[in-house]
C-alpha cells in the first residue's frame, strides 16, 4: 500500500513550479490529488508559458496517483469556494490542501519586472502597487482557500494545510517579497492556533532556490538547489504523519524535513538547507 492510498489532496497553483511538483510527489505516494490553476489548455495562461494545470493531473496519474485538473483563479472568491464544494461533493472529504498560489513574479524576464525594478531594488525606488500584487496573490489567496475548507476539516477533526512560503528569521532581500512571506506564515501561526482544538493542522514549508521552468527560462538553473519534487516528498511525508498536529504553526525547511523523514530529491541526494546570501 502507497502511503496516502485512499487520501484526497488539492494543490492550488499547480499549473508548474512547486505546486506541480508537490502534486506529483502526492500521486507518488497514491493520492487523490486535484491540482488547480489558471493556465488552462482551454484557455488562458499565465505570463502566456506553455505549462497548464492538465498537464500536472497528468503527471500525477504517471506517478501512480489519481489527477483531476480544475481551473480556479484563487485570488477570487467565489472561484474558492466554487472549487471546495465541488471537491467535498465529488470526493466527500479533503485530508491535505497545498496552497502554492504566488503571482508575485508574474512578468518578471529574470532581471526586471515590467515597472522596471528588479529584485531587491531599494524600497524607496520601488512603485507601491507591486506589494498589492503581492499581498493578494500571498496571503490573500492563502485565507480565502484555508477559510472554505476549514468547515470540513473542523467537522471531521481531522486535517492539513500546507501554504508554501518562506523561512522569515533573516531578511529576504526583497521588501516586498519579505513582506508578503512574512505575512503568510504570520497568517499560518494564527490559523493554526485556531484550528489546533479541532485536531486540524495549519503549517508553512520553507523549500530551497528550486529549479522551476520560470527559474530555467531565465538562465538561474546553475543557480538553484533543488527541484520541486523535493518539496512535493516533503509534503507527501507530512501528510502520511499521524503526528502532524506537533508542526502546527511552524514553518518547516524542506532540508530538514527530508533528514527527518528520510526522503530525497529527484536525483536521490538531500540537498541543505538554503538561505538568501546577504
Amino acid at each position: 500500500m502507497k502511503p496516502l492510498a485512499g487520501k484526497v489532496c488539492l494543490v492550488a497553483g499547480a499549473s508548474r513550479g512547486l505546486g506541480r511538483g508537490i502534486a506529483r510527489a502526492l500521486g507518488e505516494a497514491g493520492a487523490t490529488v486535484i491540482v488547480t490553476g489558471r493556465s488552462s489548455e482551454a484557455g488562458p495562461r499565465t505570463d502566456q508559458r506553455s505549462e497548464t494545470f492538465e498537464d500536472t493531473a497528468r503527471e500525477v496519474e504517471l506517478a501512480g496517483g489519481k489527477g483531476h485538473p480544475y481551473r480556479c483563479d484563487h485570488t477570487q472568491e467565489r472561484e474558492v469556494d466554487a472549487l471546495v464544494s465541488w471537491s467535498l461533493r465529488r470526493f466527500g472529504r479533503l485530508d491535505c490542501v497545498v496552497d502554492a498560489v504566488w503571482g508575485g513574479n508574474e512578468g518578471y524576464d529574470g532581471e526586471r519586472y515590467p515597472d522596471g525594478s528588479s529584485f531587491g531594488t531599494p524600497f524607496w525606488r520601488r512603485p507601491v502597487a507591486r506589494l498589492g500584487e503581492s499581498f493578494e496573490s500571498g496571503v490573500y489567496a492563502q485565507l480565502l482557500l484555508a477559510r472554505a475548507v476549514a468547515p470540513a476539516m473542523v467537522q471531521m477533526r481531522q486535517g492539513l494545510i500546507v501554504t508554501v512560503s518562506f523561512d522569515t528569521s533573516a531578511y529576504l532581500g526583497d521588501v516586498f517579497y519579505d513582506l508578503a512571506k512574512a505575512a503568510m506564515n504570520r497568517l499560518t501561526l494564527a490559523m493554526a492556533t485556531e484550528l489546533k482544538p479541532f485536531g486540524v493542522t495549519a503549517l508553512g514549508l520553507s523549500p530551497g532556490h528550486v529549479l522551476t521552468e520560470r527559474v530555467r527560462d531565465a538562465g538561474m538553473a546553475d543557480e538553484t538547489t533543488e527541484t520541486p519534487l523535493y518539496a512535493g516528498r516533503a509534503v507527501a511525508a507530512l501528510a502520511a504523519d499521524a503526528d502532524v498536529i506537533r508542526h502546527g504553526g511552524q514553518v518547516l525547511r524542506v532540508a530538514d524535513l527530508a533528514r527527518a523523514y528520510a526522503f530525497t530529491d529527484r536525483d536521490g541526494t538531500q540537498p541543505a538547507r538554503f538561505t538568501i546570501p546577504s
